[in-house]
């Protein structure tokens, strides 16, 4: 008996569940075989599911909440797991804990011994504790905010987790306003790197997220002012963004901008040392760490690290104004691509950091950038042979598995461009 698209899609989700059910019990084993196997079928199913997706015109409102329902769960399943030891998380916790006792995180070193008596329990295993903070104001302002609420990793997780159905539910919003079908939410909200880094780890990378869906949403509603200041504040969580600023051109009027400008400016006031401007360890994190950076790491043997990470923000700052001259009411992949090229030639690359492409994932040419989000989970083994004395090293073979799979789907995406464009050129 051939199945329907619904039961298909009702299958794929029992799938999904099953398999990050697993995941998430094997959570404190993050990269081991028991882990990463059941993560692998998740992706599979996952790309199973996108292609049902793009086959079927409209599924029963059922199926939407039924997609919605299981991804909910798997969430939850996540969130109840402890994060990891050494994960970002615990730094969230200190930033936030000494900005409300009255201190510049920028400025603290948290393993100095006269610091000692600040730490509690879920502090003293931040990651590298000899570094201040490098994250933006807007991050910071919002670790302070839910750590005032309660302070703790599950806190913040839980804060992240809305985010994320946020983002859902905005994208659900444009879905109906573009008449596009609304189905196509499930692309975002099944996705395993939600599941493993949001409601996992727990990462800031998701509130600027929803912070530049809301944004893109704007723009393509032509309500500048939200655009800019959204857009301002996401870069205020995360650098990443700024890459998208040619994007804006021409559809954000000067006024907004300067409005958006006045509201960022206002995040650092609270952090001004002496009248400057801080970044924290910002600048030692460009000049020093280094992850899954095969790119960036050919061209640092020609020029120093710095001038290579200029290279990395230009890549962005080129996609985007090649992608501004398409002209398209939801951004889409115009958003997704310029993100994707500056991180393609970044110095770290860490899996979270490929979750501000997700809501952006909705359309065929983005499918080198999709299957990188997947491929880019084969990373977590480091994480694993690091609990076995091994270096801190992406080794080759994954690598070659992680970005040589993103080259495989370009290779076939331009195939395909080029067969559909000789059958046009034959009718």
């Amino acid at each position: 008996m051939k199945l329907t698209p619904s039961q298909r899609m009702y299958g794929l989700g029992a799938i999904l569940l099953a398999a990050l059910t697993i995941c998430s019990r094997n959570f404190s084993r993050l990269g081991a075989p028991s882990f990463l196997v059941p993560l692998a079928i998740a992706g599979a199913a996952y790309l199973l599911a996108i292609r049902e997706l793009a086959s079927t015109p409209k599924f029963p409102k059922r199926v939407i909440v039924f997609g919605l329902a299981v991804s909910a769960l798997w969430h939850v399943l996540f969130l109840r797991m402890p994060p990891g030891a050494d994960d970002d998380i615990h730094r969230y916790v200190w930033d936030g804990r000494v900005q409300r006792l009255g201190y510049n995180p920028y400025l603290l070193v948290p393993n100095d011994p006269a610091l000692a008596r600040l730490h509690t329990s879920e502090t003293r295993t931040l990651n590298n504790p000899y570094l201040p903070s490098p994250y933006p104001p807007a991050a910071q302002l919002f670790f302070r905010a839910i750590t005032a609420i309660h302070e703790s990793t599950l806190a913040l997780k839980t804060a992240f987790v809305i985010c994320d159905w946020a983002i859902a539910f905005v994208l659900l919003d444009v879905l109906r306003w573009t008449g596009r079908g609304e189905h196509w939410v499930l692309a975002y909200a099944w996705h395993p790197l939600l599941a493993t880094e949001v409601a996992g780890s727990g990462h800031i990378d998701i509130l600027g997220v929803l912070l530049l869906t809301v944004s893109a949403a704007a723009l393509a509603r032509r309500r500048g002012a939200v655009a800019a200041i959204a857009f301002g504040l996401a870069v205020a969580v995360k650098f990443l963004p700024i890459v998208l600023l040619p994007l804006y051109w021409k559809r954000v009027r000067m006024r907004d901008w300067a409005l958006a400008a006045a509201v960022a400016g206002l995040l650092y006031v609270p952090f001004l040392n002496r009248g400057a401007i801080s970044f924290g360890s910002l600048g030692t994190f460009v000049h020093s760490f280094r992850f899954n950076d095969p790119v960036f790491a050919r061209l640092e043997r020609e020029m120093s690290g710095e001038v290579v990470a200029g290279v990395a923000v230009l890549a962005g700052f080129l996609t985007a104004i090649w992608m501004r001259t398409r002209s398209a009411d939801w951004p889409g992949d115009a958003f997704a691509w310029p993100m994707a090229a500056s991180l393609f030639c970044a110095p770290v690359v860490y899996p979270w950091y490929l979750l501000w492409m997700l809501p952006f994932l909705g359309r065929g040419s983005t499918l080198p950038i999709l299957i990188w989000t997947l491929s880019i989970l084969s990373t977590d083994y480091v994480w694993y042979v690091r609990t076995l004395g091994q270096p801190w090293i992406v080794p080759d073979w994954v690598l070659l598995l992680e970005y040589g799979s993103a080259a495989v789907a370009a290779v076939i995406l331009i195939l395909w461009r080029i067969t559909q464009s000789r059958i046009k050129r034959a009718a």
